[in-house]
């Protein structure tokens, strides 16, 4: 049906070009030289394949109220307010940034992203429904936390985390994540601020022994950046994150 109304409407357009398509003549004085610009006007049809396009590339929105229902039972783990997990390595989700929440709730329906703490919940769920989950938690308020190391160490975590370790090739975590730890969420980067010490250990470190490998549509970004760090520097930048806002 929608192939047949595409069709339609190219159909239309070529019956009937000069309603669509004006030539008209603009002057530039560039030296001797004139320049004709083709100018489309804004027709019924202009307007149809705006929204169409718009509508084929913009993603479904999340429903935060549907949202809420179904995450009566992933409560049981990551709490009421989504930032209160029954063990110290389970992720905050409350303020989590929509587009990375979906992505990651899809590849761990789809068996791309393996978590045995996950299997089967989310079995049955359709796209619309994981929408609503990541709409969701993303509405809830970011819970922050209290750095807890000594000065000199959140300062080197400081460091890391603003300019990266050049000699070892490892960029700044601000570039994607952003100064305040929220992230970017238009491109689907997570917010990092708030999460958990052990959390943030488990995850750089199963990004650095190539356990995780959810960053592939990214060129494999995390596990580089993570892949030459030490266990000293991880837990540094964990305690740091946990600080952040």
């Amino acid at each position: 049906m929608l192939a047949i109304t595409i069709i339609s409407v190219f159909c239309s357009i070529l019956s009937d070009a000069e309603r669509i398509i004006a030539p008209k003549k603009f002057l530039v004085h560039l030296g001797l030289l004139d320049i004709r610009v083709m100018v489309v006007r804004c027709t019924p049809v202009y307007y149809f394949l705006s929204l169409f396009f718009f509508c084929a590339f913009s993603h479904a929105a999340g429903d935060a109220e549907r949202g809420k229902a179904q995450a009566l039972v992933c409560a049981a783990c990551h709490g009421q307010d989504g930032a209160s997990g029954i063990a110290p390595t389970y992720p905050n989700l409350a303020g989590q940034n929509e587009k990375y929440l979906f992505n990651q709730l899809q590849m761990i329906a789809s068996g791309e992203r393996a978590l045995v703490e996950m299997t089967g919940q989310l079995m049955g769920k359709t796209e619309q429904d994981l929408w609503d989950l990541a709409a969701y938690y993303a509405s809830l308020p970011q819970k922050s936390g209290i750095s807890e190391g000594i000065d000199e160490e959140i300062e080197k975590a400081a460091s890391i985390y603003r300019g990266g370790i050049a000699r070892k090739g490892v960029a700044a975590c601000t570039a994607c994540h952003s100064p305040t730890g929220q992230g970017n969420s238009q491109a689907g980067y997570p917010s990092i601020a708030g999460q958990s010490v052990d959390y943030t250990i488990a995850q750089l470190t199963a990004y650095r022994e190539n356990r995780r490998r959810t960053d592939e549509s990214f060129g494999g970004m995390m596990r580089g950046v993570a892949e030459t760090l030490t266990d000293t520097e991880i837990a540094m930048l964990a305690d740091y994150l946990r600080g952040l806002h």
